[in-house]
């Protein structure tokens, strides 16, 4: 009896296993895909020991901070939608408060070139009208704000500077470590001069191999640009300058400002969000045009006399310089999950 209960169960598993082998199995469902998610945001900040744009500082060669915050939308991998804002510390002769960038754009990607083409506002607050004469080249009065202010070396500068410029970029990634960009930026009003501006730009960047310092998470790259700046004729507030204040200067129909060129080279080391920058920045702007240009409030001297700048103030905020700059940025999607 023993023995046909043994055998009954041995039948009982071997069929069983059989049975098993036979159903059909239910297919496991495979783990859902993660959503896009097409927003991010991008944001940071810096301190630098000057702030120079084009080759020109816009804080009196003195440190400067910033600051930025940049919402994005991905349509896909390929297309971004972006607007931003940020603020930089600047020291100008009209005493704006500091310079505040609204932007924004589109960035389309297409193999290994990346555009970027957009509008960008640059607004200055807080200015004040520096002028000396009643009226302008034309005979039109002045503000009595621009009357009563001057600066003693007879350079004069609106009290809202603000203007906007439509640009074009795309960079060429060659490889892992090297690429090459070109840059279009145009004013129809170049900080409220009444002058046009056109500034065209390229540029280099080599990354270096990320095994150059070891696993310490160190990078480091070398870039370097060439711009020229061409600039149109200002409206006649900026003709009433470059005499003794109070007088009408010579330049009725205002002045025709001197087109130049500017570089730049650097190193930088980046660190997880860090970055280090060390750069060499110049122009061949002579001192007497770039007082023509600047409104300068420390310019001197009677000796760099131009065809703009019969007075021969002298200015060296167009000259070389060396920058560092420290930054910082993040962005939601990467560092903020």
């Amino acid at each position: 009896m023993k023995k046909v209960t043994l055998l009954a169960t041995a039948l009982a598993m071997v069929t069983g296993s059989a049975f098993a082998a036979d159903m059909p199995m239910k297919a496991l469902k495979a783990p859902p895909a993660p959503a896009f998610d097409p927003w991010d945001i991008a944001f940071g900040g810096a301190i630098m020991s000057d702030y120079i744009f084009r080759g020109v500082t816009q804080s009196n060669h003195k440190p400067s901070v910033a600051a930025y915050f940049e919402p994005r939308y991905n349509i896909n991998k390929d297309f971004q939608l972006y607007a931003g804002v940020s603020a930089e510390s600047i020291s100008f002769a009209n005493r704006a408060a500091a310079e505040v960038d609204v932007y924004g754009g589109i960035r389309p990607t297409f193999g290994a070139f990346a555009f970027d083409i957009g509008v960008w506002g640059y607004l200055y607050p807080g200015g004040t009208c520096f002028n000396g004469a009643a009226t302008d080249t034309a005979g039109n009065p002045l503000s009595a704000e621009c009357a009563a202010n001057f600066l003693p070396n007879g350079n004069v500068m609106k009290r809202d500077v603000s203007f906007f410029e439509v640009y074009g970029k795309v960079t060429y990634t060659i490889n892992d470590n090297w690429s090459v960009g070109v840059n279009e930026y145009y004013s129809p009003n170049f900080l409220n001069t009444g002058a046009w501006g056109n500034y065209s730009s390229i540029t280099a960047k080599y990354v270096a191999p990320s095994t150059i310092f070891g696993s310490s998470g160190v990078g480091m790259y070398v870039s370097g640009e060439f711009g020229r700046q061409w600039l149109g004729t200002s409206d006649s507030f900026y003709g009433t300058g470059f005499t003794n204040p109070g007088f009408a200067g010579p330049f009725p129909n205002g002045i025709k400002y001197a087109d130049y060129n500017t570089w730049n080279i650097g190193i930088g080391f980046t660190y997880k969000v860090f970055t280090l920058d060390l750069r060499y920045s110049d122009s061949d702007l002579n001192k007497g045009n770039c007082s023509a240009f600047t409104s300068d409030y420390t310019a001197g001297g009677t000796t760099n006399v131009t065809a703009i700048n019969p007075g021969g103030t002298g200015s060296n905020w167009c000259g070389a310089a060396g920058i560092a700059k420290l930054s910082f940025d993040l962005t939601a999607m990467t560092n903020l999950k």
